[in-house]
């Protein structure tokens, strides 16, 4: 491992040599320096006219010495060392400054984001001489704005804290923390975020349903934070001191993920995941995990799969070093391919066998439509958005078990059911996934094998939650969808389901002004009207095709 990092542009041999040599020094693990090491440090600083600084692990190991500028220090990556949210670093930061500066708001948002033991500062005198040593920690309990102490400045001959004691009690506090603020110790915490440039409303609305989506996930959200924006950071989203905060906030609120409401792109997710160690990710992600944790068949398995690599393809990216061996074998031409190129073709080569199987799944889909076709049966598909009760009117509707649940998303593979009415018609009743607002773009190809289904659907019974407050939005969103399918032209009757949860003067209202026919899928009396409607729609349809068989059939001459 390379000690020295930072800039040593301009240094002498002589210099950087002192401070490699500095590297293989060692401090006691009860005291933040040892008075020595901190004034050579302070020397060398005051020679050279920069910032120094050390990382010192709990065992007094110097594991980087730090070559900064005149007024700031970078601390180098730090990934390969452990951290959790019951844990810290692992090191101890102390750097010098070339005056009476003590701790600086950068050295505090550096402390609390990288979680390090402690954040120690040495003022310099003009002379090179140690004056004061600053050091704040961080405090468990604390403020989300303000996640540190900041301790009385000790002189430098005299730095002994019980430095290794300190950090053993802090870890303690922390682990108690998370003990008492978290029920299921295996469950994610989470933060919502959603960056907008638009209306509040519609902002905090698309959020309350991210809500839903990581409820329907098993994700416990621990707070949600809207940024209001002229127009997105193309880099980052959100200001840089932002992203900061919310990073300092995620981690002093121990919350092992962070969730943007707003799609990231690969640049973006690369840039900000680099500036924090939290867990990123976006609605779109977040999707796809709901759905990878829903499929049961295997075309819903392999649909979710394909959705899943063509998303992360653009975003595999060269995380650590690792990630940049060669691999090329002897006798091999060149240098053969990084680890970042093998992870990419590798990926191409599996989206290429999962876009061949699911080929075979339309075909075979392809063969059931044209039995069906050949049986006349006319064919209802349900739609509407997420938890509108689609599958629940299934079940009623067909008397069958398909699963329904109050969650997002609880159904992805498609259910066919017959439905037979007393005037000896039968029709075919399918169930398909739900929709949502902004489905992505990856969703949409992927489940085209599914989505398919409504291509040879005869009539929809768009399915409509009348007791949510954004049920117009809903109703757009799903009719937005159909139009992008080019399945428009489909006759549509309009359910309004869970009339149960609004009042009956407002169902009144709904009905006459959406067109729909009031329902509550639980309560079977109240589809009769449905059923009814359903049944004449349905001897229309097969009357028609009998018509058109009929008008199909050539003319023989007698």
């Amino acid at each position: 491992m390379q000690i020295l990092s930072g800039n040593i542009t301009g240094l002498k041999p002589g210099q950087i040599r002192r401070l490699e040599n500095m590297g293989r020094r060692r401090a006691a693990p009860q005291a933040i320096i040892s008075y020595e090491l901190c004034r050579d440090l302070c020397a060398l600083s005051a020679e050279i006219g920069r910032q120094l600084g050390l990382l010192i692990d709990r065992s007094g190991k110097i594991t980087h010495v730090l070559a900064g500028d005149v007024d700031r220090i970078l601390i180098p990556d730090l990934r390969e060392y452990r951290l959790a949210p019951d844990r810290l670093r692992g090191l101890r930061c102390i750097h010098t400054h070339l005056s009476d500066t003590p701790l600086t708001q950068d050295d505090l948002t550096d402390l609390a984001l990288l979680r390090l033991d402690l954040m120690a500062v040495v003022t310099v005198n003009p002379d090179g001489t140690p004056e004061l040593i600053h050091y704040a920690h961080i405090l468990p309990g604390a403020g989300d704005a303000a996640p540190y102490q900041i301790l009385p400045p000790i002189p430098p001959f005299r730095p002994e804290i019980d430095c290794l004691g300190l950090i053993q009690s802090i870890e303690a506090e922390l682990a108690k923390k998370r003990v008492d603020t978290q029920a299921d110790p295996g469950q994610e915490r989470a933060l919502l975020v959603s960056v907008f440039s638009g209306a509040r409303k519609e902002a905090t609305e698309s959020l309350d349903e991210l809500k839903e989506l990581a409820r329907t996930a098993d994700i416990s959200i621990i707070d949600t934070v809207l940024q209001q924006r002229k127009k997105p950071d193309p880099r980052f989203l959100m200001g840089t001191g932002k992203l900061d905060e919310l990073s300092i906030l995620a981690l002093h609120r121990g919350a092992s993920l962070i969730i943007f409401d707003q799609e990231l792109n690969p640049s973006q997710i690369r840039s900000i995941t680099d500036r924090t160690e939290i867990k990123v990710i976006d609605r779109t992600q977040l999707i796809l995990d709901i759905f990878a944790r829903r499929a049961q068949s295997r075309e819903g398995k392999l649909q979710v799969e394909l959705a899943q690599l063509k998303y992360i393809l653009p975003r595999l990216v060269a995380k650590d070093t690792a990630m940049s061996r060669l691999t090329g074998g002897i006798g091999g031409r060149g240098p053969g391919e990084t680890r970042l190129e093998i992870n990419r073709r590798r990926a191409r080569e599996r989206i290429q066998r999962l876009e061949q199987a699911i080929s075979t799944v339309q075909k075979n889909r392809d063969q059931q439509r044209q039995r069906r076709t050949r049986k006349s049966l006319p064919v209802i598909s349900i739609v509407g958005y997420t938890n509108a009760g689609k599958s629940t009117l299934l079940n009623q509707l067909t008397q069958s078990k398909v699963l329904a649940e109050d969650k997002l998303f609880a159904t992805l593979d498609p259910s066919s059911r017959r439905l037979r009415f007393p005037q000896d018609v039968e029709v075919i009743i399918t169930d398909t996934v739900g929709f949502i607002r902004d489905l992505p773009q990856s969703l949409m190809a992927a489940f085209k094998a599914t989505l398919e289904e409504l291509d040879n659907a005869d009539l929809f019974l768009h399915v409509i939650d009348i007791s949510s407050p954004r049920y117009l939005d809903q109703i757009q969103s799903v009719e937005a969808i159909l139009a992008e399918l080019g399945l428009s032209a489909i006759p549509v009757i309009r359910v309004l389901n869970k009339m149960d949860r609004v009042a009956p003067d407002r169902v009144q209202h709904l009905v006459q002004r959406l067109g729909g026919i009031g329902i509550s899928a639980l309560d079977r009396p109240s589809l009769k009207p449905l059923s009814e409607r359903i049944q004449a729609d349905a001897m229309h349809l097969v009357r028609s095709a009998g018509n058109s068989a009929k008008m199909d059939v050539p003319d023989h001459p007698g």
